[in-house]
C-alpha cells in the first residue's frame, strides 16, 4: 500500500477541490482505483503506488486550474483525469461556419470544444483562461454564424477601458480616437471573418456594435450576441451593470484571464466574483481553458508557463 498526502491552506480552496458533496473526488476514485479522504486542511490518497501518483497528479493540475479561474466545473475534473491516466478521447471537431468568405473556425483542443459547446448551449456562458486561447476569436466566431443564421439582430462586442491604467479624458484625439485601441482586438477578429466592407456596412446600420463598458449603463439588449472581452478588469459593480442589460432572445459571452487583472489594488474583480456568483444558476455555464488550448504561436504556452511557475514560487 502506497500513501500521499496534498496539503491545502485554504479551506475555501479545499471545499472547491472535493466539489458539491465531494463529487469531484467521487470521480477521481471512480476513474483511479484509489481511497481518497480528507482531514485538517489535507487530502489523503492511498493504493498502488502508480494509481496514488496518477491521483495526485490529478490534484495537483486541479489545485492549478482553480488558481487561475476560482472554480471547478466536472468537465474539467473529467478532462484532466483523462489527459493524465492516458485515455484522452480524441479531440471534437467542432467547426463555426462564417457564409460568404470559405472562412471554417474550428475548436483545436478539448478545451476550446467544450467552449463552442457551451456557448451554442446556453445563453450565459463565462470563459477563463489564458493568453492565446482562443477565448475572444471563438465567441466573435460563434456571434458571426448566428447572426448570418438570423437567429439574432445584432452583435454587440464590448470591453472595458482600464488595461492601461489611464483615464479616456487624458488620451488624444476625439471619442473613436480614445477607445479605439481598447476595442481593436475584437475589430481585429470581427475582421478576420468578415471583409472590410461589410463590417463597415454592418457598423454604420448598428447591427455590429463595438463600445467601452461606460456605453452599456442603462440600455436593454434584445435578440443580440453580447460579448465582454478582457471582463477582469470589471469591477463587482460595473459585472453586475453589464449582465443585467440582457434582454429577450439574447446570449452573453465573456471572457478573460484572472491572471491579468489590472484593477487597482484592493479591487475585486468582477469576474471572479461573478463566476461564483451564477454557477448555480439555470442557463449559466462556466468554462476553464488552460495552457494547453494555447493555439497562438508555441513560444505564447511556453512564455504562460515560466510566468506561472514564477508565480508559484513566490507563495
Amino acid at each position: 500500500m502506497f500513501e500521499a498526502t496534498i496539503p491545502i491552506g485554504d479551506s475555501e480552496q479545499l471545499v472547491s477541490l472535493l466539489g458539491t458533496r465531494d463529487q469531484h473526488l467521487r470521480t477521481i476514485s471512480k476513474s483511479i482505483p484509489v481511497g481518497i479522504s480528507t482531514r485538517d486542511g489535507q487530502i489523503h490518497i492511498e493504493g498502488e503506488e502508480h494509481a496514488v501518483l496518477q491521483a495526485t497528479e490529478v490534484i495537483e493540475q486541479l489545485k492549478t486550474s482553480l488558481g487561475h479561474n476560482g472554480l471547478l466545473e466536472p468537465e474539467l475534473v473529467t478532462e484532466t483525469i483523462s489527459r493524465v491516466i492516458g485515455d484522452a478521447p480524441p479531440v471534437q471537431s467542432t467547426s463555426v461556419e462564417v457564409r460568404g468568405l470559405a472562412k471554417k473556425v474550428r475548436a483545436q483542443t478539448p478545451g476550446q470544444s467544450r467552449y463552442l459547446k457551451a456557448i451554442r448551449q446556453h445563453n450565459l456562458v463565462f470563459c477563463i483562461g489564458p493568453a492565446g486561447t482562443g477565448k475572444t476569436y471563438l465567441a466573435v466566431a460563434a456571434a458571426v454564424e448566428a447572426l448570418q443564421q438570423e437567429s439574432i439582430r445584432k452583435i454587440v462586442l464590448v470591453r472595458p477601458a482600464v488595461e492601461a491604467g489611464e483615464s479616456l479624458g487624458f488620451l488624444p484625439g476625439d471619442l473613436y480616437a480614445k477607445i479605439n485601441p481598447y476595442l481593436r482586438p475584437l475589430l481585429d477578429a470581427l475582421r478576420d471573418m468578415l471583409d472590410y466592407d461589410q463590417v463597415r456596412q454592418q457598423m454604420e446600420d448598428d447591427v455590429i456594435e463595438v463600445i467601452p463598458l461606460a456605453y452599456m449603463r442603462g440600455r436593454t439588449l434584445n435578440d443580440a450576441f453580447i460579448i465582454l472581452d478582457e471582463a477582469q478588469n470589471t469591477t463587482v459593480g460595473q459585472m453586475k451593470m453589464f449582465l443585467t442589460r440582457m434582454g429577450m432572445g439574447s446570449k452573453v459571452v465573456v471572457s478573460g484571464d484572472a491572471t491579468q487583472i489590472d484593477l487597482p489594488p484592493h479591487t475585486k474583480s468582477g469576474l471572479t466574483d461573478a463566476v461564483t456568483r451564477l454557477r448555480n444558476i439555470e442557463g449559466f455555464a462556466h468554462v476553464s481553458l488552460r495552457d494547453e488550448d494555447i493555439v497562438r504561436h508555441r513560444l505564447v504556452q511556453e512564455i504562460v508557463r515560466a510566468y506561472e511557475e514564477k508565480s508559484r514560487k513566490k507563495r
